[in-house]
C-alpha cells in the first residue's frame, strides 16, 4: 500500500481528521495518513458487521502477529511496514499501537460497561493512544503534550460515544456505564427502545458535563510551548466540542438525529486555528 493509497483511505472515511491533517507539510502529512491507515484498518477488522465474532478475532490477532514481524521488517503487510519505518523516523513508542489493537479485542468481547473506570480503559486504548501516536509525529517542545494527547482522546472518544448511542444501540452495543443508567433511573430497555424522557435527558447532561471535563483536562495540559506544533490537535478539539454542543443544543435527543458540524464550519475552524496557532503565534 503506497502513501497515496493510505491518504485515500482518510479521504474516502470522510474522517473529522482529514480537516486536522490538510495543513501539516508533506512529510508529516503522509506519515500521519499512515498512522490512521493503521487505525482505520484496526478498527474495520472489528466493526465489519458480515463477519462473526470469531473470524474477527481470528483476524484481529493475525493483525497483531503481523505489526510484531513488521517491527521487524518482515510482515507480509505493507501498510504494516510503512507503519514501522514511520515509527522509527519519528521515534513514535511501540506500546500505544498495541494498546489500540487491545481495545478492538475488548470491543469483540464487551457490549456493556459495569462502570465509568471500565470505559475509561476503553476510550484511553481505543482513542487516547491515537493522540499519543501523533503528537510524536507533530512534534512537541513540552511534556505536557502526552497529558494533553490523553485527556482529548478520552474527550473526543467520551463525544463519539455521546453522538453514536443510537447507531451502537442498533448494532447491540451500549457504552454509557450501567452505574450511569442506574443512578438517573433510566433502562438499559428504554435505551434500546430509544425513549426520550427526563431520565434520558438528566442523564445526558451528566455524560456531556463529564465530556467537558475531559476537554477542560486538555485545555490544561496545552502549553504555550506546543502551540505550532500541535494546532492539528487542536483543530479536532474545536470540531468535537462543537459537536458536544450541538448535542446539548438539541436538549440531548440523540435519537431524533445526529449532531454534525457542517463542511463550512470544519473549513473555519480548521483556518482559524492554523491562523491562531501557527501563523499569527
Amino acid at each position: 500500500m503506497s502513501s497515496n493509497e493510505h491518504i485515500q483511505i482518510t479521504q474516502t472515511s470522510k474522517t473529522n481528521f482529514l480537516y486536522s491533517f490538510s495543513l501539516l507539510p508533506k512529510e508529516k502529512y503522509e506519515a500521519i495518513n499512515t498512522v490512521y491507515a493503521f487505525c482505520r484498518y484496526t478498527d474495520d477488522i472489528v466493526d465489519n458487521e458480515l463477519e462473526s465474532a470469531d473470524v474477527k478475532f481470528k483476524k484481529i490477532r493475525e493483525w497483531r502477529d503481523e505489526f510484531e514481524k513488521a517491527l521487524k521488517g518482515t510482515s507480509s503487510y505493507s501498510l504494516l511496514n510503512q507503519v514501522n519505518r514511520i515509527i522509527n523516523k519519528f521515534n513514535i513508542p511501540v506500546e500505544p499501537f498495541f494498546e489500540l489493537i487491545k481495545g478492538m479485542e475488548a470491543d469483540l468481547q464487551t457490549s456493556r460497561y459495569k462502570d465509568f473506570n471500565t470505559l475509561y480503559q476503553y476510550c484511553f486504548r481505543a482513542a487516547a493512544t491515537v493522540g499519543l501516536m501523533c503528537i510524536e509525529i507533530f512534534g512537541y517542545k513540552n511534556e505536557s503534550a502526552k497529558e494533553y494527547a490523553v485527556n482529548l482522546g478520552i474527550a473526543l472518544q467520551l463525544t463519539n460515544i455521546l453522538r453514536d448511542i443510537k447507531f451502537d444501540a442498533l448494532n447491540g452495543r451500549i457504552y454509557l456505564p450501567e452505574e450511569d443508567l442506574k443512578r438517573f433511573g433510566y433502562t438499559e430497555e428504554e435505551l434500546l427502545d430509544f425513549k426520550y424522557n427526563d431520565s434520558f435527558i438528566e442523564l445526558m447532561k451528566f455524560e456531556c458535563k463529564r465530556a467537558r471535563g475531559y476537554f477542560e483536562k486538555a485545555n490544561d495540559h496545552f502549553h504555550k510551548e506546543n502551540r505550532k506544533n500541535l494546532f492539528p490537535a487542536r483543530i479536532m478539539e474545536k470540531i468535537y466540542f462543537n459537536i458536544l454542543e450541538k448535542i446539548e443544543h438539541m436538549n440531548y435527543n440523540v435519537f431524533h438525529k445526529k449532531a454534525k458540524v457542517s463542511r463550512f464550519k470544519k473549513i473555519y475552524y480548521t483556518l482559524g486555528v492554523f491562523v491562531k496557532y501557527k501563523i499569527a503565534y
